[in-house]
């Protein structure tokens, strides 16, 4: 077998591997999609280990679930402890400690002065629907504002407030009325075509033909948005551009929902993405590194509109599941431990620093963007045209993991390689995986070198 990286023992997929992806085949549908065509066999800390003995350096994080990084010891202790008391009995049936202290904990975690609430599901999608319900019910209005780039989820109504068509929503129609879609202040490709100090502006002066030409402000209850795209791309917006979508909610008595489901805990290199902002969200909902990879997902919100619908509307047999509330209570002690933030903001650094040293380099990569350890590169065919260069994104994916590094791509159009390492990560493993993802944007420059930079 062809050994590829000093971490592989055969190529990728091994043969164990190769053996099971057969089976996968003969009984898992083909639009349950695949990264690495590998099987895991154990994985820790910022490592995975396949069934063919290779080992990755895991710049994926689960899909943004593990921030605190694979198997953490203190969490699988808890969850020993919890495992040896009860699994499950329906916090409906019979109420449990977990559930109220991590609802208690979020309260103090999420920002925002003032009394909050929190709904315990399995997901950031469910966390989406409830909040949505939550604020129709509260504003006793039904519209909703969506923006472009977005990703909420793969349910009837988050499909539908999700901007990406094929993959997420081709062919699954129709979808959820009254759900209307704003431009994203995107500054590498801006709907207006302004340069990024007037993106923002542009877009948010939007809302005002928008108002009168699409929805009347008096029928929407609630505009979501994520402060940093996640599927959509990881667009990281213009500072005036959050805070400015908060000014229109306050002042036509709109539910301000922010979606951090990808963006919380930590991956920013603050607990959340809007404390860069110092907004204070009406709702907040959260998944994904909330429970270290077990399946969670919350709602928090201002106790005044949480508290709207009425006894026995809100719930599910399995939301705030004990053992996912005990690794959640572990994950936010752990992230509250003197040290972890201003490690995950190193890494952050380290990350964008090299990303944008890559970007002087390599003409394909049209722009290098980041907040925190949320960053990404956008290849491009043509610097002028930005042509989005989405065969080379999937090659640059291709050669990382055959050469030991697990990443993933993003964006509408399939050209955005995004970095979501865990945020324990050591810096000579950070620094390891970075040399294979540029070794990898090297191979896929190689057509394009000849070209001047834009």
């Amino acid at each position: 077998m062809k050994k590829t990286s000093e971490n592989l023992k055969t190529e990728i997929p091994g043969p164990k591997s190769k053996g099971m992806i057969e089976l996968r085949e003969k009984y898992v549908p083909r639009g349950v999609f695949n990264t690495v065509p590998a099987f895991i066999e154990k994985a820790k800390d910022s490592l995975i280990t396949d069934i063919d003995g290779n080992t990755f350096i895991d710049f994926a994080s689960g899909l943004a679930t593990v921030n605190v990084g694979h198997s953490r010891k203190e969490i699988t202790e808890a969850l020993r402890v919890q495992i040896e008391k009860y699994l499950h009995t329906c916090f409906h049936v019979f109420m449990y400690e977990p559930y109220v202290r991590l609802a208690e904990k979020l309260a103090e975690i999420t920002p925002g002065n003032f009394p909050k609430k929190t709904i315990l599901v399995n997901s950031g999608a469910e966390a989406v629907e409830n909040a949505i319900k939550v604020s129709r019910y509260f504003t006793k209005r039904k519209s909703v504002i969506t923006f472009e780039h977005a990703f909420h989820g793969r349910t009837l109504l988050t499909m539908t407030l999700t901007s990406k068509l094929r993959y997420y929503k081709l062919g699954f129609g129709p979808f959820a009325p009254e759900v209307y879609r704003m431009p994203y202040a995107y500054p590498y490709r801006c709907p207006f075509g302004s340069d990024y100090s007037n993106c923002a502006v542009a877009c948010l002066d939007h809302f005002k033909s928008f108002f009168k030409t699409h929805v009347d402000p008096e029928e929407v209850a609630a505009v979501i948005v994520e402060p940093v795209t996640g599927e959509g791309g990881f667009i990281v917006p213009p500072p005036e551009f959050l805070p400015g979508i908060a000014r229109i909610c306050k002042e036509n008595g709109i539910v301000f929902i922010v979606d951090e489901v990808q963006t919380g805990f930590g991956r920013t290199g603050e607990m959340f993405a809007v404390n860069h902002y110092n907004l204070e969200p009406d709702i907040m909902v959260m998944g994904k590194s909330i429970a270290a990879g077990l399946p969670l997902g919350a709602v928090t919100g201002k106790a005044e509109i949480m508290n709207a619908p009425e006894v026995g509307s809100l719930g599910g047999t399995f939301g705030g599941n004990p053992l996912s509330c005990v690794a959640s209570l572990k994950v936010i002690e752990i992230m509250q431990e003197e040290g972890f933030m201003e490690h995950a903001r190193r890494v952050g650094e380290l990350i964008n620093e090299r990303l944008k040293n890559m970007h002087e380099k390599y003409y394909i990569i049209g722009d290098a963007r980041g907040l925190g350890a949320m960053a990404a590169i956008e290849l491009v065919k043509d610097r002028v045209t930005k042509e989005p260069a989405k065969e080379e994104a999937a090659e640059v994916i291709k050669q990382c993991y055959k050469n030991g590094l697990v990443i993933m791509k993003a964006g509408v159009y399939d050209n955005v390689v995004r970095l979501l390492v865990p945020l324990i990560i050591d810096e000579g493993l950070l620094l390891r995986g970075l040399d294979i993802l540029e070794k990898a944007v090297r191979a896929v420059n190689k057509g394009y070198s000849s070209k001047k930079k834009a």
